[in-house]
């Protein structure tokens, strides 16, 4: 398969999942996420007392 063959069907496979759901809300989803990466961080330095 040469380059171009497979960049055509990269952009054909792209195009085909454009679709959003819209019951997933981006802030919601990037808020959920950042929340989970603090209670993380939180946990961690916990565990690490020695520093």
């Amino acid at each position: 398969m040469s380059l171009p063959t497979a960049a055509s069907s990269l952009v054909t496979l792209a195009a085909e999942h454009t679709e959003h759901d819209p019951s997933l809300n981006p802030y919601l989803t990037g808020g959920g996420a950042l929340v989970v990466l603090f209670l993380l961080l939180w946990v961690t330095t916990r565990f690490n007392r020695d520093r």
